[in-house]
């Protein structure tokens, strides 16, 4: 369709053309109409590239992310059962990871977590892309609207709450090892571990492009301000999450306990734990999103180059 354009300019239209008469497209044959609808309103170029992309720019972030989580998650969850303390558990998981690096990761606990952040991060490139068609817009469009957040928030919670069930059972205190093969994890734990992960999806794909152009300029001479706010936003909120975690995890650990002692059982281990998940969801939602939107865009600009 040449510049300026509109829906009713047909082939051969001229300067003397005779005006499209409105019925007329009722004359066409369904398939006509069909694809020239589709050609005008949906952006289909190279379609199968782009999801390609987006999985490809999922995978190289959680497979660069994932050995580091695990290693937090399983020392969090250990320290909060009393299995081991927090920095003990992590020394032990880098010496694994350091001498048998193939047995790490193909462990389940790192399979686990690489599920989590792949479909996370495919899910929001996939609504990124799905937007871009429909709208129409550029392939390398993205969006920071509701749909992003509540699909992303979806699977993100779905498979983080069934990783942490498995998780709470797979690194219990030893004494309780036989209770855990059999023991459920509480409905309140799982409605405190839903909640911790829809904030830390809001403040990992929602956030950084509001907050962004809230910085100043200046900001850009030593980092972007995208990477920036992608990175502080989801580690500040940690400060909020670590709490709710941190009851969910005793709920189960410790069921029957009065509310003044699981009170002093979060906060003795908050401050510890705040640091631990800032780490960990750093590079979850931090560096991994920042990877996975610039390996993204580098693919899609590709894309459109050629």
């Amino acid at each position: 369709m040449s510049n300026g354009a509109g829906r009713n300019d047909v082939p051969g239209a001229g300067e003397h053309a005779t005006p499209l008469n409105p019925k007329s497209i009722f004359q066409q044959s369904p398939a006509t109409v069909a694809t020239t609808e589709y050609s005008e309103e949906w952006n289909t170029n190279k379609l199968h590239l782009r999801i390609a992309s987006d999985a490809l720019s999922a995978a190289s972030a959680a497979g660069l992310i994932a050995p580091l989580i695990t290693i937090v998650d399983r020392g969090i969850i250990e320290n909060a059962s009393g299995r081991s303390p927090l920095v003990n558990s992590i020394k032990s998981s880098f010496r694994a990871l350091a001498t048998c690096p193939h047995t790490f990761l193909a462990s389940r606990p790192f399979r686990l977590i690489s599920m989590v952040y792949f479909s996370t991060y495919l899910t929001a490139n996939s609504i990124d892309t799905i937007s871009s068609t429909v709208t129409p817009s550029p392939i390398n469009h993205t969006t920071s609207g509701t749909s992003k957040f509540f699909a992303a928030s979806a699977v993100n919670m779905s498979l983080c709450l069934y990783k942490d069930s498995q998780f709470a059972q797979m690194f219990r205190a030893p004494g309780n090892a036989a209770s855990a093969l059999t023991k459920s994890v509480p409905k309140a734990s799982y409605a405190l571990f839903g909640l911790r992960d829809s904030m830390t999806v809001f403040a990992s794909f929602n956030l950084p492009p509001l907050l962004a152009p809230m910085l100043s300029e200046e900001v850009e001479k030593v980092m972007s301000r995208a990477s920036l706010t992608q990175i502080l936003a989801p580690a500040a909120m940690q400060v909020f999450t670590t709490p709710l975690h941190l009851w969910g995890l005793d709920l189960y650990n410790r069921p029957g306990v009065s509310l003044a002692g699981r009170v002093r059982q979060v906060g003795k281990n908050w401050a510890g734990s705040t640091l631990a998940r800032m780490g960990r969801i750093i590079p979850a939602f931090g560096f991994g999103g920042v990877i996975n939107a610039k390996v993204r865009r580098r693919l899609m600009g590709k894309l459109e180059e050629e």
